[in-house]
């Protein structure tokens, strides 16, 4: 029974329409990093868009770290998304690699911060299992269920792949609007 005698999208029975979410996933690297905008409108995965945004590895790197920021400002700002996914860093015997990584990363989780979305995070094994159904799925067989999933989608790199896998994730995982 319903508390309220008006339809309302936290209500089960309601059968209004809602409007297409919009969710950004991104997989974050220094060199390159990937973004994906989907739009989930109900139990339906609608592919908007993708891309890398690449920085320049001449300039040094706060004018890297600057490049991605300036980036992915433009894409929150140019497709409108609710909601960001971040990647978790996967940690290699390399340190010095792996705090580049970490540094891009916390440019990723920033970005749609200051911007004022919430913003969640989800292990690589996690997106794997949410997209291919297995937790440690080849890059090969991410892409392929990207494509399957999101038929218009056309990823040009395995980044832009990666990263509307992670948003795909976010769409399956993430909690109820109310």
């Amino acid at each position: 029974m319903p508390i309220s005698r008006f339809p309302t999208p936290c209500w089960p029975g309601w059968r209004g329409e809602l409007p297409p979410l919009r969710l950004i996933g991104l997989d974050p690297g220094l060199r390159r990093t990937g973004w994906g905008v989907i739009a989930v409108e109900g139990s339906r995965l609608i592919f908007v868009a993708c891309g890398v945004i690449e920085s320049d590895a001449k300039r040094s790197l706060a004018e890297r770290l600057l490049q991605l920021h300036e980036g992915l400002t433009r894409i929150i700002g140019t497709h409108a998304p609710a909601e960001a996914a971040v990647e978790e860093t996967f940690v290699s015997k390399d340190a010095r690699a792996t705090l580049k990584l970490g540094q891009a990363r916390g440019v990723a989780l920033l970005v749609p911060a200051l911007l004022g979305l919430p913003v969640a995070e989800y292990a690589a094994n996690l997106i794997k299992k949410t997209v291919v159904g297995a937790g440690h799925a080849e890059k090969h067989q991410v892409e392929a269920m990207i494509r399957l999933l999101l038929p218009k989608a056309d990823p040009r790199a395995a980044d832009a792949a990666d990263a509307l896998a992670v948003a795909i994730t976010h769409a399956h995982h993430r909690g109820r609007p109310c």
